[in-house]
């Protein structure tokens, strides 16, 4: 192996152990943050009251994800290349394929399904897509020709 390699793979792993060490004290300040918010609100709250009971905040995608409009334009997109009607769980696994993001990851793939029905009923409302009755009780989706 050559040195400039051997240099390059040396820095990569100082620059990667940087980060998880970042990420664990970012990680550190978040519980002590946590910690002290619910000393706060146990000072005020009922005798009986838990703390745990609180659940926490949904996951929210991060900003980048999708832009405005770019939800529509990636559903349409891919109810244009089916052969046949998707449902909406097939169009998500499908976008998740697309966007190179984990698909075996199932609270992933349910948050991106919840998005792309949303889309798909604006769009319905905008006479883009249409639904129809698929097998079960699945609904399948389709662009309006």
């Amino acid at each position: 192996m050559t040195d400039y390699m051997f240099e390059g793979l040396l820095k990569a792993r100082a620059r990667l152990a940087g980060d998880i060490e970042l990420a664990h004290e970012g990680l550190r300040k978040m519980v002590q943050d946590l910690e002290a918010l619910d000393a706060t609100i146990m000072q005020f709250a009922p005798k009986d009251f838990c703390v745990e009971t609180i659940k926490p905040k949904a996951f929210r995608p991060p900003q980048d994800w999708a832009h405005r409009g770019q939800m529509s334009r990636i559903v349409l997109s891919i109810l244009r290349q089916a052969a046949e009607p998707l449902t909406t769980r097939d169009i998500a696994l499908e976008m998740l394929i697309t966007r190179a993001l984990d698909r075996s990851d199932q609270r992933l793939l349910k948050l991106m399904t919840k998005r792309v029905g949303v889309a798909l009923r604006g769009m319905r409302e905008q006479g883009l897509t249409r639904a129809e009755q698929g097998t079960g009780q699945f609904m399948t989706w389709k662009i309006v020709k």
